[in-house]
This record gives structure tokens, sequence and C-alpha cells, in this order.
């Protein structure tokens, strides 16, 4: 099938973006990546009268860092968050989830803003910015406002954004040295939805864990943070943490869609397993950096020394 009709629009700055939306209230869908858009409409499951493409707004991409915080324009390519080095330094889980998201073809498209506001629970940036509790930057023509994650998505693929409300960053905190991540999922093909998956950030100080962040993929209808796991690896010992124990917690209170592709039992087993194992990977980093201070993320990637 073919979209329905609709009349496309291309402002080339945000206030025009926003003014559009404004005007256009329900009836508009703002067009970056394409990825999730495009399909739905070709397939009829939604037809908006009006497609806002924001492509050309050029403020909208991007990274900067400042004091103590990246902030990602929602225009950056997923592609980016793979090979942009000041991003894969300041908040190394982006650059461990991006490679699990889709294929290439969809990563060079793809949208940080996109998936943010697509907000499929099954996908990976919803989990890494609930899990290092990101603030989702939001601009209207009645000013600009921020949204805490674990605010920002309400339920699947409904999130906290007013119709007249554009996606215009993302902002995440850069952790310190001794630290370590790591995303783990399960899927039956490569670049298919995760069945379950997890998103890891530990930071090792004199051997004992001193934060810990886990967001869930796929076990709920929003990206799920698992405190329970992260209370109870705050203030263990690095080298004693009974890594399965602390995957079977994750999930154990989580009722994960049930369906073709798998039971709510078998998402649990999976959530758990695929914590586990995200979280053995960033243990093992941490400690390494730990060790070494001085080492860049690149470097510890690439099995250097500083």
């Amino acid at each position: 099938m073919k979209a329905a009709a609709f009349d496309y629009h291309v402002p080339e700055s945000v206030d025009a973006a926003v003014a559009l939306l404004a005007e256009l209230g329900d009836e508009a869908k703002v067009l970056a990546g394409g990825q999730s858009l495009v399909p739905v409409m070709a397939m009829r499951l939604g037809r908006p009268e009006h497609i806002v493409d924001v492509n050309r707004i050029e403020a909208l991409a991007g990274a900067t860092r400042s004091n103590g915080t990246l902030r990602v324009g929602a225009l950056t390519r997923h592609r980016a968050l793979e090979t942009d080095v000041l991003i894969r330094d300041s908040v190394p889980l982006l650059a461990r989830a991006a490679p699990h998201i889709g294929h290439f073809q969809i990563r060079n498209r793809g949208t940080v803003g996109g998936s943010l506001a697509h907000a499929d629970s099954a996908a990976e940036l919803p989990a890494v910015a609930v899990a290092l509790d990101a603030e989702i930057e939001v601009r209207s023509t009645r000013g600009s406002r921020r949204i805490r994650a674990a605010d920002f998505f309400v339920s699947i693929f409904m999130t906290a954004l007013e119709p007249d409300e554009l996606v215009t960053a993302v902002h995440l905190p850069v952790w310190g040295r001794g630290c370590g991540f790591a995303v783990a999922e399960f899927a039956r093909r490569h670049g298919d939805f995760a069945l379950a998956g997890a998103a890891c950030g530990v930071q090792v100080d004199g051997g004992r864990i001193v934060r810990a962040a886990v967001g869930l993929i796929g076990m709920g209808s929003v990206p799920v943070r698992a405190w329970l796991a992260e209370q109870t690896l705050t203030g263990a010992d690095a080298h004693e943490v009974d890594l399965a124990s602390i995957g079977r917690d994750a999930v154990a209170a989580l009722d994960p869609p049930s369906d073709t592709h798998g039971s709510a039992a078998y998402r649990r087993h999976l959530g758990a397993q695929m914590t586990a194992r995200a979280l053995g990977r960033a243990l093992a980093e941490a400690q390494g950096q730990e060790r070494n201070p001085g080492q860049s993320q690149a470097q510890a990637e690439a099995g250097g020394a500083a």
C-alpha cells in the first residue's frame, strides 16, 4: 500500500517548526528519520493530514558537553552515536546501544529524537534514557521545557509530549572514572526488536560499586528501570556480586507482554539472563577503568593503555 495524501511542510528553523505544530495540531506528524512513521503511513495504520519534515533544521543535530552533561540534538542520527568521539567518550552507553538498533541502513537515517518520541518499549534508546535518568528537551511556541525520562514515557507509543511540542534534544549525565557500560539483548534475528534486554552502567571505586543504572528493554509497556537491582548493587563488593540473583530480582515483579514470540515467563527468563550478562560486562570494564583511570573510553574498547 501507499500512504494517504497529505500536505508536506519543510520548516528551516525550530521556531518555524513549532509554529506549524501549533497551527496544525493533532493532524500533523513530525518527520525526522522516518524509520517508524513511513512504514506506519505506508500500511495506512496512520493517516496524518500534514507532515512536518524537520531534516533541514541543522540546529537539531549534533552534540555538546558542558557542566557534566551531554546534550544530544534530536536530529542526531543513530550512526553518530557509534562514531562521534564526544558522544562515545561522554556517554558510552549510547555507543553500546546503537549497534543493536535495526540494520545500518536504519541507523543511517533514524534519529535520537525520533526513537524517543516513538516510545517503543522494545527499543534501546528509551531504556538508555530511563536508566541514566536523562531529560528530554521539548519546545513549543510557549517555550522550552525538560521532561525526566521516567515521566516522558507514558505507555507504549505514548509520551508526555503535547501535540504542539517538538523534541529538540536529550540531556544525559556524564559519569566519572571507574565506569563500565554494556547492553545485552535477545532477538530472533539480528536487527529485530529484542524480546528482552538490558542497558546497564556501573561505577566502581575502591573495589565497591558506588553507582548503578539498569534499564530493561521489552519488559513492559514502557522502558523499565530496575530499582531493586540498582539498590542491591550499590555498595556491594564488585568482586562478589551474584549476577544471576540480581538478574532474577530485576524482573521478578514485572509482567512483560505475552505474544506469539514468547510468553511472559519466557521474557522474564530472558530479561534476567540479559541483565546478568550486561552487568557482568559492565563490571569487568568498570574494574579495568578503575585500575587505569587515565585510559579513555576509546582506548579501553581498543584494549590500549593510556
